[in-house]
């Protein structure tokens, strides 16, 4: 049995009409103005994936019975990437990894200093855990990652690695 459902020109157009009239008075879409560019936190989280040394995949929870998962990068940190120019780059982009899985432990979460990001769907945020505020600067003082507010990153490849990187293991002490 088909269905037909007929709709005169019309009607179509009147609805067209009325939607354009709406959307300059604000009736149909929020104003960008409208939403806070920032959040202070504290919002309790659990990691579900750590991407790299500056960059985790949470579960948020934003109200009662209900969460968010979002990408969250490490505010104030820029670690090498796994994907780097050079050997060296993606050997302490895993060193740095590594670090930050063993930082954030059983995978409880906090995040404090929430912003958005330049792109879409991940935040920045300051990432803690009990005993360490900002583990960010944790790596940061262990220097597996480098100080970033913006702008160009790190050459990893220019050949100023520490040569004993790789002497540094997961719990961030010196390894011998």
């Amino acid at each position: 049995m088909a269905v037909v459902v007929t709709h005169s020109r019309r009607s179509i157009c009147s609805c067209i009409f009325a939607l354009l009239l709406a959307i300059p008075a604000g009736i149909v879409l929020a104003d960008d103005g409208d939403y806070p560019r920032a959040i202070a936190g504290p919002v309790e989280a659990r990691v579900l994936k750590v991407r790299d040394g500056d960059t985790v995949e949470v579960e948020a929870f934003v109200w009662p019975m209900q969460a968010v998962q979002v990408a969250v990068r490490l505010k104030g940190i820029d670690a090498p990437e796994k994907r780097g120019r050079c050997e060296a780059e993606k050997a302490a982009a895993e060193i740095a990894k590594d670090r930050l899985v063993a930082l954030i432990g059983s995978g409880d979460v906090t995040l404090t200093g929430i912003s958005g990001d330049k792109y879409f769907g991940r935040v920045l945020a300051t990432l803690s855990v009990p005993g360490q505020p900002d583990l960010g600067r944790v790596l940061l003082r262990e220097g597996l990652v480098v100080r970033y507010e913006g702008g160009k990153r790190r050459d990893w490849c220019d050949g100023t690695l520490p040569a004993d990187l790789s002497a540094v293991d997961a719990g961030g002490r010196r390894k011998g």
